[in-house]
C-alpha cells in the first residue's frame, strides 16, 4: 500500500510524524506523503520540518518509504498557482490541493484552479465536472479515491469520469488519527467499493509508486 495524503501535529493531525510513520510501517504501507495543511501561512515551516524527519527516517528504515508533501487547503483559487509552485521551490516532493469535496464549503473554481497549477494530486474532488476530469488527463494532475469518511461519498462520480476519461487516480487515507491507517486489503475494498476493481488498484498504486520515484 502506498499512501500519498497524511496529516500529522503540523496541521490537524494527532500524530508526530515518527510515530505516524511507525503506524504505517506496522501496517504494510510501503510509502507515505506527509502532506500537511497549508494555505501560505505556514509553509515556510511546515516543509522544512518535514523534509527533515524524512530524511532522518529514510536513512534508517528499510521497509517503509517517507515523502515531505504539503496540502494547500481552502485557499481562494486565484491564488493556488503561487501557493503550488512556492511548495515545489521549497522542496515538497507531493503537492496536493484540497479539492471540491461536498463534506466542506471549498471554494468553487478550487478544483480547476488545481489542475491548472499542476498541483500532483486533487485531493477529494467532489462532483468533479467532466471537462475538469478531461483537463486533470491533459495535465497529468492525479484525481483521488480517498479512505476518508465525508469525502468518500463522492468516490464512486470521481471513479466513474476517470475511468471514462482516462484521468490517472490514486487512492489514500487523508489520514488525521491512528485509526484512519489502513491496509493494502482494506483499500482494494474502498477500490471496489467505488465501482472499480482489483486491477485498478494495482494501476493505481503503480501511479502513486511513478509519482515518488
Amino acid at each position: 500500500m502506498i499512501d500519498l495524503h497524511a496529516h500529522t501535529i503540523y496541521s490537524d493531525g494527532e500524530l508526530i510524524p515518527a510515530e505516524l510513520v511507525r503506524r504505517a510501517q506496522s501496517i504494510g504501507v510501503k510509502a507515505i506523503a506527509l502532506t500537511d495543511h497549508d494555505d501560505g501561512s505556514n509553509m515556510n515551516f511546515i516543509i522544512p520540518k518535514i523534509i527533515a524527519i524524512a530524511a532522518e527516517l529514510n536513512d534508517i528504515l528499510k521497509n517503509i518509504k517517507v515523502i515531505p508533501g504539503i496540502e494547500i487547503t481552502h485557499v481562494p483559487p486565484q491564488i493556488i498557482k503561487n501557493k503550488v509552485q512556492n511548495a515545489k521551490k521549497l522542496g515538497a516532493k507531493i503537492v496536493i490541493v484540497h479539492g471540491e469535496t461536498i463534506a466542506e464549503p471549498v471554494a468553487p473554481g478550487t478544483n480547476r484552479a488545481a489542475i491548472e497549477a499542476g498541483a500532483d494530486i486533487l485531493a477529494h474532488p467532489g462532483l468533479i465536472t467532466e471537462q475538469e476530469t478531461l483537463l486533470a488527463k491533459e495535465k497529468n494532475v492525479m484525481l483521488e479515491i480517498t479512505a476518508r469518511a465525508g469525502h468518500s461519498l463522492t468516490n464512486g462520480h470521481v471513479a466513474r469520469l476517470a475511468k471514462k476519461i482516462g484521468a490517472k487516480i490514486v487512492i489514500n487515507t487523508d489520514t488525521h488519527s491512528p485509526n484512519n491507517l489502513i491496509n493494502k486489503e482494506t483499500a482494494k475494498k474502498i477500490v471496489c467499493g467505488a465501482g472499480l476493481d482489483e486491477q485498478d488498484f494495482k494501476t493505481m498504486q503503480k501511479n502513486a509508486r511513478n509519482l515518488i520515484l
